[in-house]
């Protein structure tokens, strides 16, 4: 059986990780990018469908396509920061099925029911979002995920023909510790948790 992480991992990855606000002017190079990618596709997936897209922005260009889509509290901490990433999610992922899920022609499924079809696409790639945030912070990245934008906007600048549709948005580096605001509470495990 696979054995509990040690407690610097744990800290790395929830304890002590934060929500970065400002990063170093590091860039953050593609091969940690891929690395980023090669980790976070497995996490599973419904039929290992694995809808979500990233677009990952390193040029200011591209970063000044975005900012009109961001809240003005976003706009200056994402031109600033070395990368950021649009997770998107597929509206056709199930194109991918028969090669994804070789043992179960579940393809069908999604032809038939497009309210199936959205509704796995947005709850799975949001999981691969996390997936994402977590890898980033296995790999020492420091992550500042945010959904302060607009929708239509993005979706208009980035996926013009549809298909794609964003999910949220985040900003990648080597944060400053000091960006990161003090840590709010957490629910405690009565107020969150069952065990039936």
């Amino acid at each position: 059986m696979p054995a509990p992480l040690p407690a610097f991992a744990l800290d790395q990855l929830f304890l002590r990780a934060r929500t970065a606000n400002a990063f170093y002017p590091e860039p953050v190079e593609d091969d940690v990018i891929r690395k980023l990618y090669e980790l976070l596709k497995w996490g599973p997936t419904a039929f290992n469908a694995q809808p979500a897209r990233f677009v990952f922005l390193h040029s200011l260009d591209a970063k000044a396509r975005l900012a009109p889509a961001l809240s003005s509290g976003n706009r200056d901490k994402t031109q600033a920061a070395p990368l950021t990433v649009i997770i998107a999610w597929d509206t056709r992922f199930h194109e991918h099925l028969p090669a994804q899920l070789p043992g179960y022609d579940a393809k069908p499924l999604f032809d038939v029911d497009p309210g199936l079809r959205q509704d796995t696409a947005f709850r799975n790639a949001s999981l691969q979002g996390g997936y994402l945030i977590l890898a980033a912070r296995a790999l020492g990245l420091d992550v500042g995920p945010m959904s302060g934008f607009n929708a239509d906007k993005v979706n208009a600048e980035f996926f013009p023909d549809g298909r794609w549709r964003v999910n949220f948005i985040a900003n990648l580096g080597y944060g400053i510790p000091e960006s990161s605001w003090p840590r709010g509470p957490r629910l405690e495990a009565a107020d969150a948790v069952q065990v039936l």
